[in-house]
Parts: C-alpha cells; sequence; structure tokens
C-alpha cells in the first residue's frame, strides 16, 4: 500500500469518526430538549396523585353535545381566550355606541338635547331588562353558549340594519340647517334607525350577562389550580374590556366623526362578526354547564312553605331544621342558618304530618317542596332578600355615570376641542379619560392601597366588598358637584363672549376643563362598578351565578329609565327651562347639583343598610355528588 492509499484510508476513517461524532452529539441534544420539555410540562401541568380519576370532570360539565368532558382537553385558558375576544368586539361595539350616540341624534337626526337625553336612557334600560330575562332564560332553559350564540346573531342583524340606517340619504334628514333651523327627521327614519338599535339591544342584552359568566365556567372550582387560574381570569376579563373601552371612545367617533357614520358602524359590525366566528371556532374546547332549571320556583316554595306554618314554633336546637343532600347537589355548597328574615327559617320545620313527603319512583321517600324545604334553599332565599336593597342602592350611581356617557359629552361638543395646531378631539373620546384614569388608579389600589389597607384591617381585600361600593358612589357625588361647577364656568364663559344665543359655536374654553368629572367618574367606577360585579357574583345562590352578573349589568340601564324619570319631572316642575335645545340656555349645572344632592341622600341610606348586611356564610365546600349530607 502506497503513502497516498494510507493518507486516504486515514482520510476516510477520520471523516467517518467525524459523521459518528456529530450524530452521537445531535441525538444528545435531541434527548436534552426531550428531558427540558418533560421537565417543562411538568413544571407547567403538576403530577396528580389520583391522575386516571381526575381524567374526567366530575363537576357536572359537558361539551357541546351533552357528553362528558376531559380535563386536559376542555376548559382553561385554550377556551376562554376565545370566550374573550367576542367580549373585546362586545365591549368596543356597544361602548361606541352609547358613547357617541347622543351626538348622532342631536347633530343628524336633530332631535333636542332632553329628548336625544330620554330616548338613550329608554334603550340603556331596556337592554337592563334584556340582561335580566337572557340570564334567567340561561340559567334555566337553553345554557349560556346557545344565549350567546343565538343573541349574537340577532346583534349582527341589529349592526347591519344600523349601517344602512346611517348610510342611506333616505334614511336620515339633509345635513343643511338654515338660520339655525334644521329639518326633523321623518317617522320612518327614526322608526328605522330605533327598530335598529333596539335590535342591537336585544344582542348585547343576550351577550353580556351570559358570556361573562361562561367564561368563568371553563375553570373548574373544585380544582386548586383551576381556581387559581379562574382569579386570574376575572383580572384579565377586566383588562380586556377596559382595552375595548378605550378603543370605542378613540379610535371609532374620530371616524363617525371625520370619515363618516356610515363607515364607522361597518367597522363595529365587522369587528363584532369576526368576534362571533372566533367565538364558534372555540366551540370543541368548551365546558358546558346544564341548565337547571327555573329557580324562581325554588324561591316562591320557601315563601309559601313558611306561610303555611307561620303559626308554628321554631324548635329550641335549630340543628333539627331540614336539610338534604338535594339542596346542597343544586348549590354545590352548604349554607349556614342566618339570624334575619327568622320567618322564613319556618320552611325548614319537619313535621309529622305525612303530606310533607312523598314516595317517587323508585320507592324513596322524598319531600313536598311546597311544605318543607332545606335550610339551604332558604338561606338562598334570604340571599336574594338581601342582595335587592343594595341593587337599589346602587341605582343612584348609575344614574350618574349615564349622565357622564350623555351630558358630559355633550358639553365638550361646545367646547374648544383642538389638541395642538391641527387635532380635533371627538367629543365621545373625552369618555377614555376616564377609563384612562381608571386603568392607572386600579394599577395603584391593587399594588399600594390593598397592602397597606390589608396592615390595617386585616381583611384579605384591604376593604369589604361593601365598603368599596359606598367610597365610589361618594366619589360619584363629588363628581356631580365638579361637573355643576365646571358647567357653571362653561356658561360664563359663553356669555361673556355674546354666544349665549349661537349654540353651534365653538365657546373659547378647553375641553380639558371637563377631564377632573371624568376622571372622578373613572375613579368610581374602579370602586363601585367592579365591587359590584365580586358582590353580585359572590352574594347570590351558587346556581344563580349568571342572573347576579346580569342584576350588576343591570344597574346602568334601570338607572337610565330613573334618569329619564327625572329628567321628566324636571322638566314639567321648571317648565322646561332646564333642559332646552340650546344648551347654553339650559340649566345644566342645576341638574348635576340635583343629582349630587340624591346621591348623598342615596349614600346615607346605602351606609344604613351595610351596617345590619349579613355575608352568606358558608359551612363547607362539597367536592362530589356521593358527599354524605350531615
Amino acid at each position: 500500500m502506497t503513502i497516498s492509499d494510507w493518507e486516504t484510508s486515514l482520510k476516510y476513517q477520520k471523516s467517518q469518526s467525524n459523521q459518528l461524532v456529530f450524530a452521537l452529539t445531535v441525538v444528545m441534544k435531541l434527548q436534552h430538549f426531550k428531558n427540558w420539555m418533560e421537565f417543562w410540562k411538568a413544571s407547567v401541568q403538576p403530577q396528580r396523585e389520583d391522575h386516571e380519576q381526575e381524567e374526567w370532570l366530575t363537576n357536572g360539565s359537558v361539551d357541546v353535545r351533552g357528553r362528558p368532558v376531559l380535563r386536559i382537553k376542555s376548559g382553561g385558558w385554550k377556551a376562554a381566550i376565545f370566550i374573550m375576544v367576542l367580549e373585546f368586539t362586545d365591549g368596543l361595539t356597544s361602548l361606541a355606541l352609547q358613547s357617541n350616540l347622543i351626538i348622532y341624534l342631536t347633530t343628524v337626526l336633530h332631535e333636542g338635547v332632553a329628548e336625544s337625553v330620554k330616548n338613550i336612557n329608554y334603550w340603556t334600560g331596556v337592554t337592563a331588562a334584556v340582561y335580566l330575562t337572557g340570564a334567567f332564560i340561561a340559567d334555566a332553559y337553553c345554557g349560556g353558549y346557545w344565549m350567546v350564540f343565538m343573541s349574537s346573531i340577532i346583534y349582527l342583524l341589529g349592526l347591519l340594519s344600523l349601517t344602512l340606517s346611517v348610510s342611506l340619504s333616505a334614511l336620515k334628514p339633509p345635513d343643511q340647517c338654515d338660520d339655525s333651523v334644521c329639518s326633523k327627521a321623518t317617522s320612518t327614519q327614526i322608526g328605522v334607525f330605533f327598530l335598529a338599535l333596539y335590535l342591537v339591544c336585544l344582542g348585547t342584552g343576550g351577550v353580556k350577562p351570559s358570556l361573562e359568566a361562561f367564561g368563568a365556567d371553563q375553570f373548574d372550582e373544585e380544582d386548586k389550580t383551576e381556581m387559581a387560574k379562574k382569579n386570574s381570569f376575572f383580572n384579565v376579563w377586566f383588562f380586556v374590556l377596559s382595552s375595548s373601552i378605550l378603543l370605542a371612545v378613540t379610535f371609532v367617533p374620530y371616524i363617525q366623526e371625520n370619515i363618516s357614520w356610515g363607515f364607522g358602524f361597518g367597522i363595529l359590525t365587522v369587528a363584532m362578526a369576526i368576534g362571533t366566528v372566533v367565538f364558534l371556532y372555540g366551540t370543541p374546547f368548551y365546558r358546558h354547564r346544564p341548565p337547571r332549571g327555573s329557580q324562581v320556583s325554588r324561591i316562591a316554595q320557601v315563601v309559601i312553605a313558611a306561610t303555611r306554618k307561620i303559626n308554628k314554633s321554631m324548635p329550641s336546637d335549630v340543628n333539627l331544621l331540614y336539610e338534604d343532600m338535594e339542596s346542597i347537589k343544586s348549590s354545590q355548597r352548604l349554607l349556614s342558618r342566618t339570624q334575619n328574615f327568622q320567618f322564613l327559617d319556618k320552611a325548614a320545620i319537619v313535621e309529622q304530618d305525612s303530606s310533607e313527603w312523598k314516595i317517587d319512583k323508585r320507592g324513596n321517600r322524598k319531600p313536598n317542596p311546597w311544605k318543607l324545604c332545606t335550610v339551604t334553599q332558604v338561606e338562598e332565599t334570604k340571599l336574594i332578600l338581601r342582595v335587592v336593597p343594595i341593587w337599589i342602592c346602587c341605582f343612584m350611581f348609575g344614574m350618574a355615570l349615564t349622565q357622564s356617557m350623555s351630558l358630559f359629552v355633550k358639553q365638550g361638543s361646545t367646547m374648544d376641542r383642538r389638541l395642538g395646531s391641527h387635532f380635533i378631539v371627538p367629543s365621545a373620546s373625552l369618555v377614555g379619560l376616564g377609563n384612562i384614569g381608571g386603568l392607572v388608579f386600579v394599577t395603584l389600589y391593587d399594588r399600594c392601597m390593598v397592602p397597606l389597607a390589608r396592615r390595617i384591617t386585616g381583611n384579605e381585600r384591604g376593604i369589604t366588598v361593601l365598603q368599596r361600593i359606598g367610597i365610589g358612589m361618594f366619589l360619584s357625588v363629588m363628581c356631580m358637584i365638579t361637573a355643576a361647577l365646571t358647567e357653571k364656568k362653561r356658561v360664563h364663559v359663553a356669555r361673556t363672549h355674546g354666544l349665549l344665543d349661537n349654540p353651534r359655536s365653538v365657546i373659547p374654553l378647553s375641553v380639558f376643563y371637563l377631564a377632573p368629572q371624568f376622571l372622578l367618574m373613572g375613579i368610581a367606577g374602579v370602586f363601585t362598578l367592579v365591587g359590584m360585579q365580586e358582590y353580585f357574583y359572590g352574594q347570590v345562590p351558587d346556581s344563580m351565578r349568571n342572573l347576579g352578573i346580569a342584576l350588576s349589568e343591570s344597574v346602568l340601564g334601570v338607572s337610565s329609565f330613573l334618569g329619564s324619570l327625572v329628567i321628566t319631572i324636571v322638566q314639567k316642575a321648571t317648565k322646561g327651562r332646564w333642559f332646552v335645545n340650546n344648551l347654553n340656555r339650559s340649566k345644566l349645572d342645576y341638574f348635576y347639583w340635583l343629582l349630587a344632592i340624591l346621591g348623598a341622600i342615596n349614600l346615607c341610606f346605602y351606609v344604613y343598610i351595610t351596617r345590619i348586611y349579613t355575608y352568606k356564610k358558608v359551612v363547607k365546600q362539597i367536592i362530589s355528588d356521593t358527599s354524605s349530607s350531615p
């Protein structure tokens, strides 16, 4: 063998050796990557001791076809993200409509200020009624998923009709105004617009309360890991909603006022369509809670059973009151007896009367629900009775907030809205000041105020939920006082420059004079709006949490009805002097002072109610349906 042959052989062996080393290196890297991935999966999804048993959900959740679901293949963030997309588009659409609606009614349909405010209040009020109705139907009959789906279709039809109404010249009056006199919209034009608007009302009223409850249902409360994620879910939900509101009161109004109303409404229609498609795309991942039937009948059973036993005496030992697994299964938690509304406790008195009991098809002895109720069922009824006064007290805050969405915006439309030399701030975008203030303040509240308050009070939340709501009510009163003083300043500047009888002229006063009242209302919302959501979700029966969220959402709607009633009374009492078509000649500051006084009186009543309030008392968490009754 020649030297050249040796060299060739050595090179070949070296090449083979390098390839072997390279292959071994790749295998080791792949094994290292595999080990790292297994470690990462173990850290993200902790191992369970009873993995095989917990693979299937045991809390009653099913898929869209009613079949049991696997934990690993359903729910959690992979399902909630689709729901949050629809919440973002719903928040964007509904708030964009509400924030700029008064501008469209007064400048395009040429309605008067008082008439426009009343129409907005009526629309918001009907939406609140739909909230309650939709939540009841979802809880009792069809479930959250199907309620959201059907309502989204109606929502889209309403938005499409609304876009056509504001785009076609035949469906709106002429833009030209002669000598400050504008052509009124015809009855047909008004009818088409409001028909479309109330279709949107039906849609959003069915979507909003059911969507949040359906999102929360994607996390299992019986699992500690998922329960921690559920707490984060509400924080993320608030962030998504706030982001959509900020976009709704800045970007969309600018498009509507500077490009066209039709293009602005068209954007909302497309956004809602995208949100609906994304929501439907997530269907295979959703967990569903089957509807549980009407909860109203359970409340009626308690009232009737207690009335039947009105002459009976309570047993000396309250442990003798009736309780069984049926009550526990329906609410998932056993409630402890409370001292108020003791008349209702008589519904749980056990008698030897055979008419209180009946035999089912399996031969089991069951109580007649109209004659004998469980302690938990009685306590659920008490929860509803305790919630009602708090709900009523929140109306005054809602009235103040709804005025900030309409009258505050109308004030801003008469002022100098220039920002720099070229940009003009859309009137509806002023609502974004309150939203920004709320987003900043909620961060300070969580990071600074809660830890400090926790050290002082010993309460895990820093302050109680009812205290949080009360602080927001106080700030809303201060907001109305600030608004009254600012309005007095605005009218004074208009009078000084001889613009009182020129309602279409711009008053030389910066629109940012309105910033304090918007910021105050935004901070008030951090306390009261978030507090209401937490309160109504936590203090209603577990089987009525959809309705609890609807009660929270309905506050603004009912408040709008009451606001319209107050405006009507004020108009009659003042013979129309407080509200005229010329905002400069109106007495808007007087109206703000009236709201401040009513809010202060309401706050005093609220403080009294909270001092005697009893929170829900839970004895134990029921882990599974096989648990035994104590």
